[in-house]
């Protein structure tokens, strides 16, 4: 099952309404709204009191809606998709009328139009974006040029002299304006749609690379709050828990192995850190080198965090003859964007996360401190004994309690 997506994926991706939107009045539409209109110039307002408006109407509406549902799948389906609409509209138009349906032209033009169309975005699929500007140009050429061919079927049926040709719908230099007018209009349409399209794919993979950015220095839990509420980067005071981890005897060990294995050890340490926070609902963590400080909304879900991490790593430090340290503290901190007018970071400052990483740096490899407030506010977990450890910066010692390994 594919995870969903999140606030930030879904902002940066277009809604089915609006997805459904575009297919239909961009392609769906085209032919029935232009039927529409020679059918009243035809008949009159008595053409409403037919079936035939909505036939066509709700036809060009479920085209669009399965085409729509379609565009976001590895199978498109566009020439299968744009006959939708004609096939549904001559099944309810032939139960209704009998094969007089396909005496009208502009019934078999549907047809034409939708199959020609379907093709050309078809293969348009199959090409690379740097090819496909042919079939577009083709394309909006032929959409556009569903407005020539249902006047020039207007004037067919409601010419006097059955022996109405090509050439004299041409003898008219009215009929010579919207013939040349109409096509170059197509092309026109074309070449637009063809210069948005190549803008919009430049702002998705900007975007998508923005998005990554943003990720990797906020998290993706903490960029989606921000989507939501742009105001959880002002600076606000705020009780939290916060967790600091580094390796014991990382120096020495990166002193005697090269520089691509101290590189591999810290990406596989950094991809199982990232998996347990994420699990753990860490408001915000950056990692510094070979430590780590995270920032959680209780101090419970700090502790469980700290179990899950000594847990996945164990054995990966473990084989390098490594171990890594934590140190948990829950209190007030200043949180939210700091930094000069230029730049600019998210980060938390404040006396809890300076103790915390004394506590850290007192813990022994696979040892979990936690402060007294912590302590206090866990009365239910295995605890040992208290013990008071003197510290850079503290003019009275402070007391920690060693978490005992829940397994």
């Amino acid at each position: 099952m594919l995870p969903s997506p999140s606030l930030t994926e879904k902002r940066l991706s277009e809604t089915p309404i609006s997805r459904f939107l575009r297919e239909y009045f961009g392609n769906s539409a085209w032919f029935p709204l232009a039927n529409l209109l020679l059918e009243i110039l035809l008949e009159g307002a008595v053409y409403f009191q037919r079936p035939d408006v909505y036939a066509i109407l709700v036809a060009s509406l479920i085209q669009a809606f399965f085409l729509s549902r379609w565009k976001t799948t590895p199978r498109p389906r566009r020439l299968i998709g744009n006959l939708i609409g004609p096939t549904l509209y001559t099944l309810i138009e032939v139960s209704l009328e009998g094969p007089e349906f396909f005496q009208s032209p502009h019934h078999l033009a549907y047809w034409v139009f939708a199959f020609s169309i379907g093709v050309l975005q078809d293969i348009g699929l199959r090409l690379k974006s740097t090819q496909r500007g042919i079939t577009i140009l083709l394309e909006n050429f032929l959409r556009a040029n569903i407005l020539l061919a249902m006047y020039a079927i207007f004037e067919y049926l409601t010419y006097p002299n059955a022996n109405y040709t090509l050439a004299l719908f041409l003898g008219d230099s009215s009929h010579q304006f919207i013939s040349l007018a109409i096509p170059l209009l197509g092309i026109s349409m074309g070449v637009a749609e063809l210069t948005a399209q190549g803008y919009l794919e430049q702002l998705r993979t900007t975007s998508a690379r923005l998005k990554t950015y943003a990720e990797w220095l906020l998290g993706k839990d903490f960029l989606d709050r921000l989507i939501a509420n742009p105001e959880a980067l002002s600076l606000t005071r705020n009780e939290r828990s916060v967790l600091f981890m580094d390796i014991r005897g990382f120096t020495r060990w990166s002193e005697e192995n090269t520089p691509e294995a101290v590189v591999n050890l810290l990406n596989r340490f950094y991809a199982l850190v990232e998996e347990v926070l994420a699990q753990h609902q860490a408001i915000k963590f950056k990692f510094i080198a070979d430590g780590v400080m995270a920032v959680f909304a209780t101090p419970r879900q700090a502790v469980e965090a700290a179990q899950a991490l000594q847990k996945a790593l164990r054995s990966t430090l473990k084989e390098h003859g490594l171990g890594a340290g934590i140190g948990i503290h829950h209190g007030p901190l200043v949180e939210g964007l700091l930094g000069s007018s230029g730049v600019r970071f998210y980060d938390v400052i404040g006396d809890t996360v300076n103790v915390t990483q004394r506590l850290e740096s007192a813990a022994a490899a696979g040892e979990i401190l936690c402060s007294l407030t912590v302590h206090q506010a866990l009365p239910d977990l295995p605890f040992g004994a208290a013990r008071n450890i003197v510290v850079k910066g503290k003019h009275t010692p402070l007391t920690v309690y060693l978490l005992k390994p829940s397994d």
